[in-house]
């Protein structure tokens, strides 16, 4: 199935250029009107003294041309208007309201004709008698503060593209890492733990990656456990299924005999076999029981009800002995009963000689140990490596897991006779 929704990258990049166009229009918008009101007033400013000036070289009764003060420039239209606004000399409309304007002895400005003008009165003991209207073209001014906003979107062009390009840089460099944690969540999925995610110096991203590595090698080490508990138990109950067919088959062998005792053997394995594998289920569910003090003396004498028989019948002895005031234990019955059954089913097959079985205190803990008087284990031999060929590794391997899986250790404390030792750690209860 296909993920829906937009791509972070271009998400990335519509979210930047967006924000940096909106700022710069709430930026630039401002600006121009502030640009169009100073280019205005620069304008009029100008405009206003250049009219002082020549209001203030104009006598109250003209007479020939008029003629301008130095400083103002040739390119102004300039002209000489009576209070009702009709034109006397120089240049200009022939009737001009900005100039009615000034009667009252003030200076005024205002867009006539196409013209920025500004008219001024000439000083008069009497009055203003003459208006002089000082005047430019008004699309000078206007294509100065076009320009100027011209200037000012190119401007903001540049700024936006920068931003682009910024969001394009900064999007790849947010997405590539989570492209890669989805390629190797792919992997991981695919069946590959060995997935590993460069750094990319996102600490979020790195966070998810390294989260990401961590499970996949739980998860690779739980698969492997789980593929070496399977193989186990089902060397464990093919062992004791065999026994069983081996049992019936011995008896059908032989003509006239009774077979209520092979049945009943028969039977008696059975429901072994079916506690070993209810046993074995239990403990390869991830929700385990609640951890609970170990009754040893219960389970001892489960141990000895089960295999006293056993090793009965080949003419051997068993031999289970418990020191008093041992440490609280917890662990799961139904392990330690396994484990035990591995190590005793090792000693009758290959063992000889008495079995025993001692429980003792070993300071935190506890310690279960089971000897016989066999030839034991070569002294170049490991007994807890899985190999078919091996004689007894299997189910030790087995033993061994099932006893790190509840925190404690089963080693082998004396080759020969061979000493089998179960460590289970103490807890406060």
């Amino acid at each position: 199935m296909t993920a829906q929704g937009v791509p972070l990258r271009r998400r990335v990049l519509v979210v930047i250029v967006s924000v940096t166009a909106v700022a710069v229009a709430l930026f630039l918008v401002p600006l121009a009107i502030a640009v169009n009101i100073l280019y205005h007033d620069q304008a009029v400013a100008a405009l206003q003294r250049d009219a002082a000036w020549v209001a203030a070289a104009v006598p109250d009764e003209p007479r020939g041309p008029l003629k301008l003060p130095t400083g103002v420039p040739g390119d102004l239209a300039i002209g000489g208007y009576t209070k009702s606004g009709a034109r006397l000399f120089g240049n200009g409309p022939a009737y001009s309201g900005l100039a009615t304007s000034s009667k009252d002895g003030r200076v005024h400005d205002a867009v006539e004709g196409g013209f920025l003008a500004v008219s001024a009165p000439v000083p008069s003991d009497e009055g203003p008698a003459l208006i002089i209207r000082v005047a430019t073209p008004n699309a000078e001014v206007e294509q100065r503060i076009h320009q100027a906003w011209l200037l000012m979107g190119g401007l903001a062009l540049i700024v936006i593209a920068l931003a682009a390009g910024a969001a394009v840089r900064q999007s790849a460099r947010l997405a590539a890492p989570l492209e890669r944690l989805t390629a190797a969540a792919q992997a991981l999925g695919g069946g590959d733990f060995s997935v590993r995610a460069a750094p990319s110096g996102l600490r979020e991203a790195d966070q998810a990656a390294q989260a990401l590595e961590s499970t996949a090698r739980r998860l690779g080490d739980v698969l492997a456990r789980e593929r070496a508990f399977s193989a186990d138990v089902s060397h464990q109950l093919r062992t004791g299924l065999t026994g069983l067919l081996l049992g019936l088959e011995s008896a059908l062998s032989r003509p006239g005999t009774d077979l209520t005792p092979a049945v009943r053997a028969a039977l008696t394995r059975g429901e072994r076999l079916q506690e070993v594998l209810d046993d074995l289920v239990r403990l390869s569910r991830d929700n385990r029981t609640p951890a609970e003090r170990l009754d040893v003396d219960a389970l001892m004498e489960e141990i000895r009800q089960e295999w006293h028989g056993p090793l009965a019948q080949a003419g051997r002895r068993l031999t289970i002995t418990v020191e008093p005031a041992l440490p609280p234990v917890t662990a799961q019955p139904a392990a330690v009963r396994q484990i035990l059954r591995v190590l005793l089913d090792n000693a009758l097959r290959h063992g000889q000689g008495e079995v025993a079985v001692t429980v003792s205190d070993v300071g935190p803990g506890m310690a279960v140990e089971v000897s016989d008087h066999g030839p034991g284990v070569a002294p170049d031999s490991d007994p807890f490596v899985r190999s078919s060929g091996h004689s007894h590794g299997i189910g030790l391997a087995l033993a061994r897991s099932l006893a790190e899986a509840e925190g404690g250790r089963l080693v082998l404390s004396r080759a020969k006779p061979p000493l089998f030792s179960l460590l289970l750690p103490g807890h406060d209860i």
